[in-house]
């Protein structure tokens, strides 16, 4: 007799996929419609972040190419180092207004937490990011950041592994290592964003748990069409 057929086993590549669907389901990953609160323009901070992190790595990378000789002495040269400088303050400006925005509003709640800490730990790897790039410019500025920076840290015991007025040091920190993190904590943001969709403001909140208190099954009808979106919710 012969044996019984045995079902095969998942490969790995299958298990990988469907944990990866299970995580983020596509219609939560690209949803076509978000809820009606996200038109106000607390929200647009986040998107602003985004954006000009994007020219910032771009000009960064055509400045890495060419290097200091280039930013420095010709005219071209000078527009992307300005491009590159002001996308970093429009960066961090749009940064710190979302981050306060999103403390006032609570974005933790909700099972919210990684998405408030992956933003938050964001934030504070962009600053040295920051710091890495101003004692890269080759300058007096730079220059002077570094040796006034330098006190800074020896005081607080991180001057032996971490020298602003090592040039290569700081140009692999600030066009390599501190970009990947930041990139990689911002993928990480998104993601988890798009899973467990935008923070609700504390009044939608309110509604819903009135709705809920009130109704007679104790929670199950489902909200108002005011307060979801005509869309897919996120």
């Amino acid at each position: 007799m012969s044996a019984a057929p045995r079902t095969p086993s998942k490969s790995w590549t299958v298990k990988v996929r469907e944990k990866g669907v299970e995580a983020l389901p596509p219609e939560r990953l690209l949803p076509d419609g978000q809820p009606t609160y996200v038109a106000s323009w607390i929200y647009v901070f986040g998107v602003a972040s985004i954006a000009s992190l994007i020219v910032i790595i771009g000009s960064g990378c055509i400045l890495a190419l060419k290097g200091p000789a280039w930013w420095h002495y010709t005219g071209v040269g000078h527009f992307f180092n300005s491009i590159h400088m002001w996308s970093v303050e429009l960066f961090f400006f749009a940064m710190v207004v979302h981050l306060w925005g999103k403390y006032w509003m609570a974005a933790w709640r909700g099972g919210r937490g990684r998405v408030w800490v992956t933003g938050a730990i964001t934030f504070l790897i962009a600053v040295p990011a920051a710091l890495t790039g101003y004692v890269s410019q080759q300058n007096f500025d730079a220059q002077w950041i570094s040796t006034q920076a330098k006190d800074g840290l020896n005081s607080v015991g991180v001057g032996a592994f971490f020298n602003v007025t090592n040039f290569g040091q700081m140009y692999s920190w600030h066009i390599l290592l501190l970009p990947i993190a930041v990139v990689a904590l911002v993928s990480a943001h998104v993601l988890l964003v798009r899973r467990n969709g935008v923070v609700p403001p504390f009044e939608i909140d309110t509604k819903k748990a009135a709705i809920a208190a009130a109704s007679p099954d104790g929670g199950g009808s489902p909200p108002p069409p005011s307060l979801t979106s005509t869309g897919a919710q996120s």
